[in-house]
C-alpha cells in the first residue's frame, strides 16, 4: 500500500465516474481493513490519506498510564513520553504503523474492499444518473436474451426490456439498436435496474414531444394518450395559443411528424384528436372517423349512450371493438354505441310497453264503472217492483 496513489486515484476517478472523497474514503477502509486482520482487532487502529504524499497511513492510538495493564491499547508514561515529550497520564497517544508490514492475505483484503466500493460507487452513480430519467427515451444495443427479456446496452449501463413490454411482431437481433421509454428506476440487491417499455403510452408522447417542436415547447399540450401497441393509437391535443392548430402541428407538413412517429413505432395507426372539456364533443371526436348522430350521457355513472347511423355502426365500434375501446379509455367514461335503426326499434318497444302498462292499468276502472252502474239499475229495478207491490197491496 505504500506509494503514490494519487494518479491511480485520478484514473479511476476519471474512467469511473466515481467522487474522490468516495475512492479515498474506500482505500481508507480498505487499509484499515487489512491492519485490523494482521493484528486481529487487538488494537484500536485508524487509517488515514496523506495527500501530499500519495499513501494512506495507519495510525495506532493507546492510553497514557502509570502502570500498563493491557499492552496492546496502553503505554507506560516514561515510554510515551519518548515519543512525545509533553504526553500525559490518560492522553491518548497515536503512533503511525508501517503499511508495508502488513501481509498478503491482509494486502488481498484491502484489494476485495476496494473492489466492493467501487462496484457499490458504481451502482450508486448509475441509479443517481437514471432515476431522474423516469419518461425519457434512450438508444441503447441488444446485447443478448434473457428468458424472453431483452438486456439492453446504455452505455454506462445495462437495462431491461421485459418481454411484456415488448411490442407484438417487434423481433431484435444482438447488436440491434433500440429507442425505448424508461418506464421504472428502482435499487435492488443486484444494483440499479433499469426498466424500459416499447409499449407504454408514454413512448408515443416522448416521441412527439421530440418531433414537434410545438409540443416541447409547451404551445401545443398533449393531454392523453392511449395505445394498442403495435396496431393502433389515439392521443388528445390542445393548443394555448389560437393561431396554431394542435392537429396540424402533429401532423405536420404533408404528414412527415407523424409519419416519423409512425415508422418508429413499426406502422401503429395513430389517431390525432382534438380536445375539448364537452365531454360529449370530445367523445365524437374520439370516436372518428366514424359520425355520431345523438349522444345521451349519465354524469354521475360517468357514461354515455351514443348513437350512429346505420352505415356509421361498424366504423364506430372498429375492429374487434377497437375504435371504441380506445375512444372509451381516452376520455375515460363508459360508451355504449348503438345504430339508429336500434335506437329507434328499443324506442318503439319502450312506447309499446309503457302502452300495455297503460292500458292494464286503465281496464279494471271501466269494468269498475260498469258494475257500479249495473248495480244502480238493480236497484232502482228493485224499487220499482217494492213500489208496484205497494200499490197493489192498497188496491186490495
Amino acid at each position: 500500500m505504500v506509494g503514490n496513489l494519487n494518479h491511480i486515484i485520478d484514473q479511476v476517478v476519471k474512467d469511473k465516474g466515481i467522487d474522490r472523497d468516495v475512492l479515498v474514503d474506500a482505500l481508507e477502509s480498505a487499509v484499515l481493513s487489512a491492519a485490523n486482520k494482521k493484528f486481529r482487532n487487538t488494537r484500536d487502529l485508524e487509517a488515514h490519506f496523506n495527500e501530499e504524499l500519495g499513501e494512506v497511513e495507519v495510525f495506532e492510538f493507546v492510553t497514557v498510564v502509570d502502570e500498563v495493564v493491557d499492552s496492546y491499547r496502553e503505554i507506560d508514561l516514561e515510554e510515551a513520553r519518548e515519543v512525545d515529550p509533553d504526553v500525559e497520564v490518560n492522553d491518548s497517544l497515536g503512533m503511525m504503523l508501517e503499511a508495508g508490514s502488513f501481509s498478503r492475505i491482509a494486502a488481498q483484503t484491502a484489494k476485495q474492499v476496494i473492489i466492493q466500493k467501487v462496484r457499490e460507487a458504481e451502482r450508486e452513480g448509475v441509479y443517481n444518473e437514471f432515476k431522474d430519467r423516469v419518461g425519457e427515451i434512450v438508444n441503447g444495443i441488444v446485447r443478448r436474451y434473457e428468458r424472453g427479456d431483452l438486456i439492453i446496452d446504455l452505455g454506462r449501463a445495462e437495462a431491461l426490456l421485459p418481454n411484456r413490454e415488448q411490442a407484438p411482431r417487434e423481433n431484435y437481433r444482438q447488436s440491434d439498436r433500440v429507442r425505448a421509454y424508461i418506464s421504472e428506476v428502482k435499487m435492488s440487491a443486484k444494483g440499479p435496474q433499469i426498466i424500459l417499455s416499447r409499449t407504454h403510452p408514454g413512448l408515443l408522447i416522448a416521441l412527439f414531444k421530440s418531433e414537434v417542436p410545438e409540443v416541447s415547447e409547451g404551445i401545443v399540450e398533449i393531454k392523453n394518450a392511449v395505445r394498442e401497441p403495435g396496431s393502433r393509437a389515439k392521443i388528445a391535443v390542445t393548443s394555448h395559443d389560437i393561431d396554431v392548430d394542435p392537429v396540424g402541428a402533429c401532423v405536420g407538413m404533408r404528414g412527415s411528424r407523424v409519419q416519423n412517429v409512425v415508422t418508429e413505432l413499426r406502422g401503429e395507426r395513430i389517431d390525432i384528436i382534438p380536445w375539448t372539456p364537452d365531454p360529449a364533443r370530445f367523445a365524437c371526436a374520439a370516436l372518428a372517423p366514424a359520425d355520431v348522430s345523438r349522444v345521451y350521457i349519465d354524469e354521475d355513472g360517468k357514461s354515455m349512450e351514443i348513437i350512429v347511423p346505420d352505415d356509421q355502426l361498424s366504423l364506430a365500434i372498429g375492429k374487434k371493438g377497437q375504435n371504441v375501446r380506445l375512444a372509451a379509455k381516452l376520455i375515460g367514461w363508459k360508451i355504449d354505441i348503438k345504430s339508429e335503426s336500434r335506437a329507434q326499434e328499443e324506442e318503439q318497444e319502450e312506447s309499446a310497453s309503457e302502452g300495455a302498462e297503460t292500458a292494464e292499468t286503465e281496464t279494471p276502472s271501466e269494468v269498475s264503472v260498469a258494475d257500479d252502474a249495473a248495480t244502480t239499475a238493480i236497484d232502482q229495478q228493485d224499487d220499482v217492483d217494492d213500489d208496484g207491490a205497494a200499490a197493489d197491496t192498497e188496491k186490495d
